[in-house]
């Protein structure tokens, strides 16, 4: 099986080692993964700021470099949602391309929902001696149905222990631009998260979209929590995330 890895912009700016750590997962699942070099961002914030031409011609340079592939996986629910339901939409008054977008849309996925739903993987390779517990991102959740893959695939590494926290589903109050054109309504949502983690007492909290945990980490430092560690769900699955 030859998939691409779309490492997303995030990743590739503010924390490279959960595209590494992407990588090692699939390879570890019997993948062969390559990461198209062409690749840059999926569109989805000139689509939320409703640049719709910038968001369409992003997509039709996306669909070109991933659609070789038998698969495309992506580290982040957000993105993935982009390419699975956006793109269709976007493109779906241009039948040739709108016939492209749906056909990358439906071998399109997020990274847990791949490993669980596609490849059935069961042995994560990783070792983590402490307690995690688990932020559930809007777009994951809610267009993209991932709840119980990621808690799966936590449950087998070696040494962890789940403690979900109360409101596990409600947002962190990023959503992009969100947090930046209402900054305070956004701070309000974001601490009631870091309060709900603060309950779950874990080590760890620990998510699949890089956007919501870095407004969680950011938050919580401020709040003065220097201790709760912030993770990819990725940096937890292929190992050398020890606590």
């Amino acid at each position: 099986m030859r998939l691409a890895l779309y490492v997303t912009c995030l990743v590739d700016l503010m924390r490279p080692a959960v595209g590494f750590a992407s990588l090692r997962l699939l390879e570890a699942a019997g993948c062969e993964v390559v990461i198209p070099e062409g690749q840059t961002c999926c569109g989805q914030p000139a689509w939320s700021a409703g640049n719709r031409v910038l968001a369409a011609s992003l997509a039709r340079k996306a669909i070109a470099e991933l659609e070789a592939y038998d698969h495309v996986v992506v580290p982040s629910g957000s993105c993935t949602d982009q390419i699975r339901n956006i793109y269709p939409q976007l493109l779906a008054d241009d039948a040739a391309w709108g016939a492209r977008a749906r056909a990358l849309a439906e071998r399109t996925w997020e990274l847990t929902s791949f490993l669980v739903d596609v490849r059935h993987f069961a042995a994560p390779p990783a070792v983590f001696a402490g307690s995690v517990t688990y932020h559930d991102s809007c777009k994951g959740l809610r267009q993209l149905g991932i709840k119980q893959q990621p808690r799966a695939l936590l449950l087998k590494v070696r040494g962890l222990s789940l403690q979900e926290m109360p409101d596990c589903e409600a947002c962190c109050g990023f959503g992009g631009a969100f947090s930046v054109r209402f900054g305070e309504v956004s701070t309000q949502i974001v601490d009631r998260k870091c309060e709900s983690i603060a309950i779950a007492g874990a080590d760890a909290v620990v998510g699949g979209d890089l956007g919501c945990l870095i407004n969680i980490e950011g938050r919580l430092r401020r709040r003065g929590d220097e201790n709760t560690r912030v993770l990819h769900i990725a940096e937890v699955l292929a190992g050398g995330s020890e606590s």
